[in-house]
């Protein structure tokens, strides 16, 4: 079979640029005058009826230099600002522009006075760029432009391409509808809409290929490219409403990205996922081993929360599947939370406040108490547990804490050798566990019993590591004083009705859930899981990962990665080097970590590579995912 030679011609506008360099001259020119804004946004109105061919383009040039009123000066700074200004997958290619110089072309009717110095830098000469020039009067301003140039006629481009007669298969890639008209006109063999700065529906409908960045145009054409798979390819879905910032974030960096607004049941999320790259849940969203064996395409599982027992974290190591959540993110408005419940319960807020909301005045001290000076007790002395003490020892509490894990004190804080120690001296129980299956009614009615008196129980951990039953017999007979609950052993999968035991007590604080739910904490989350994200798939880097093992990786340049995910059985690492020897491959760098069940090798090589040697990675014995990266 003869590889067809191919001729590739650009756009440079809102293409080969993420802006229209007029609308940029524009905005330099007017700067100081008082109708600026005005002139500026009747001239990109002129661009766009250009573009899309509702004036003819001779009108459009006309109309727009009769409004710059710019200088032959002011384009060594237009030059300046364009060049900042370079789409940003066609400044991470520069390679294909140098290595495929001698076919690549640009066609525009933008004016060779700016795009000459910012294509030369691609490596495409003055004589490879058809552009308008501009003509000046004898004072240096622009006063019109060159008109028998066929570039500043309507539909220019097709005389112009049919003028340079090219070999081979003609690629247009171009933003407007005034690149399609040479494809339409049969003189360009395909059209690719390049919808990376400006979508514009006339030239995306009427595409053989609407490509998002030119990596999608390199990676259909089988060309050499930044990155081996666009971006724009890889498909994130978001459940359970979280915050845009993480829809903005992804969607930014490139990826096509799906916002769902609550929760899938098993059923539905096991045909929502086929062809599903990253999965990104709360807590409410069950990642099983059914769900993950549709999986087919699954790379990573971001979780916008602190826990990860929604998701079969075993199933998803055993499948190559990264896991990351959000352990600091929320844990501010949890303690914030919990310093304001114990104050809330210490001075039996909640039966006045029902009191007067029932028409009734009952003004008392009884059961209305300072919390300075009293004894809090926190079960768990991680991140929560631990800024939970300084902020509670900052208002005068005195703070005993007990873990499993042994844990440095922070400030004055007495570890507790039991929890039977901490519960006995405690006038306040804060519990900030996961759900572990040991956790299980961690607090029921023996240790209730062995609570002090009127004491008050905290629950902004997990629902499953209280007994509800035996709390609310507690706060029923006066064996404890009161109650904050956030989390239940069932909640519901979405809004609406609730029922539970604690219901019309006194002096009980209920709240569905929410102990991490504000605006800051839903922020901090949909920054924090997308970069995570966002650095395991373009990067390859797992640190922070729940379930993988932690590699932080140096950025690479001018290299290839590959990415091999492999049962922890010895003698793959040699296995993996074995097949790169035989390919001649050149290692310049190359990380491994394991844990008891997976290896994680990432090897950069410095030169190009064999396609076989993929096959050959893929077929080693106990491999269970491999991609290449670059």
């Amino acid at each position: 079979m003869i590889d067809v030679a191919r001729k590739y011609v650009f756009d440079f506008d809102s293409t080969l640029t993420r802006v229209e360099a007029l609308d940029v001259l524009a905005e330099m020119t007017l700067q100081g005058k008082s109708n600026r804004e005005e002139i500026i946004d009747e001239i990109q109105k002129i661009t766009n009826l250009g573009i899309d061919g509702d004036i003819s383009f001779t009108e459009s040039l006309e109309r727009r230099i009769k409004l710059l009123h710019a200088h032959k000066d002011d384009l060594e700074g237009l030059v300046a600002e364009l060049r900042q200004k370079i789409s940003k997958s066609i400044e991470s290619n520069k390679d294909f522009f140098e290595k495929f110089s001698d076919d690549i072309y640009v066609i525009s009717c933008g004016f060779k006075e700016f795009i000459d110095p910012i294509v030369e830098e691609y490596n495409i000469p003055s004589d490879r760029v058809y552009a308008n020039t501009f003509e000046f009067d004898a004072d240096g301003y622009i006063i019109g432009f060159d008109e028998s140039n066929p570039l500043s006629q309507h539909n220019g481009k097709i005389e112009c391409l049919k003028q340079m007669n090219l070999d081979g298969e003609v690629q247009v890639i171009g933003d407007g509808y005034s690149d399609y008209v040479m494809r339409e006109a049969g003189i360009a063999d395909k059209f690719f809409a390049y919808t990376e700065n400006v979508h514009r529906e006339k030239a995306a409908d009427n595409a053989d290929h609407v490509t998002p960045n030119l990596d999608e145009f390199l990676f259909v054409n089988d060309l050499p490219r930044n990155i081996s798979y666009p971006k724009n390819r890889i498909k994130i879905l978001l459940l359970e409403n979280v915050h845009p910032d993480a829809f903005e974030n992804l969607s930014e960096d490139g990826f096509s990205v799906e916002l769902v607004k609550h929760s899938l049941s098993e059923d539905e999320l096991i045909e929502k996922i086929k062809g599903v790259h990253v999965l990104g849940i709360r807590s409410k969203t069950q990642v099983s081993k059914k769900v993950l064996k549709a999986a087919n395409k699954l790379l990573v599982v971001g979780a916008f929360c602190i826990g990860t027992a929604q998701i079969d974290l075993e199933n998803c190591k055993a499948k190559g599947v990264a896991v990351f959540n959000a352990p600091y993110s929320n844990t501010r408005s949890v303690v914030e939370l919990a310093i304001g419940e114990i104050i809330m319960l210490m001075r039996n807020v909640f039966p006045r406040s029902t009191e007067i909301h029932n028409g009734q005045w009952q003004k008392t001290a009884v059961g209305s108490r300072e919390v300075r000076g009293k004894n809090l007790g926190i079960v768990g002395y991680g991140n929560i547990g631990k800024q939970l003490s300084v902020l509670a020892e900052a208002i005068g509490m005195r703070v005993y804490y007990y873990d499993i894990d042994d844990k440095l004190a922070l400030g004055n804080a007495i570890k507790c050798n039991t929890l039977e120690d901490l519960l006995s001296v405690s006038n306040v129980v804060t519990l900030h566990i996961d759900d572990n299956k040991a956790n299980k009614n961690f607090i029921g009615e023996r240790e209730i019993n062995q609570m002090k008196n009127g004491a008050m129980l905290i629950n902004l951990a997990r629902g499953s590591v209280v007994d509800i039953e035996a709390l609310a017999n507690a706060l029923k007979s006066g064996k404890l004083g009161g109650a904050a609950i956030d989390v239940y052993p069932e909640e519901p999968g979405s809004n609406g009705k609730f029922l539970t035991e604690l219901q019309g007590l006194s002096n009980v604080i209920l709240t569905p859930h929410v102990g991490g739910s504000t605006e800051e904490a839903q922020r901090n989350i949909a920054d924090f899981v997308p970069n995570k994200i966002m650095d395991y798939v373009n990067s390859g880097n797992t640190v922070d990962a729940v379930n993988f093992p932690n590699i932080r990786l140096p950025k690479q340049n001018k290299a290839h990665r590959f990415l091999h995910i492999h049962k922890n059985v010895p003698g793959i690492m040699a296995k993996i080097n074995e097949v790169l020897a035989k390919y001649e491959m050149n290692i310049s760098g190359q990380y491994l970590s394991t844990d008891n069940e997976v290896g994680y090798v990432i090897t950069d090589l410095d030169k190009e590579y064999n396609k076989d040697v993929i096959k050959a990675l893929k077929k080693i014995g106990n491999t269970i995912k491999f991609r290449v990266l670059y």
